[in-house]
């Protein structure tokens, strides 16, 4: 989805390769192909194309990716106008 880009290089979504177990949750809940496999392990394939839904971060069984809601999400930046960075989070995605 490669047409579907909000800012290069802005993305908090970090991925720990040599934590990956290669179950392939990541590119499954992915809804931007953001991480493709390769071999046993999946690899970062286009950064810039992460909303920071966090889906992915949410199925890694063993914490090999992180990020930090805030840069694509709509939901979460509204909710976080109303209802403060602390309390805020994303339902949507």
């Amino acid at each position: 989805m490669e047409s579907l880009r909000y800012l290069p290089g802005v993305t908090t979504l970090q991925f720990n390769e040599d934590a990956c177990v290669g179950c392939g949750m990541c590119t499954k809940v992915c809804p931007h192909g953001v991480f493709a496999m390769e071999g046993r392990k999946a690899r970062l394939r286009d950064r810039d194309g992460c909303m920071e839904c966090g889906a992915c971060a949410t199925n890694c069984a063993v914490g090999a990716i992180s990020v930090t809601p805030g840069v694509g999400c709509a939901s979460y930046i509204i909710q976080t106008w109303l209802k403060g960075r602390e309390k805020a989070e994303c339902t949507c995605c």
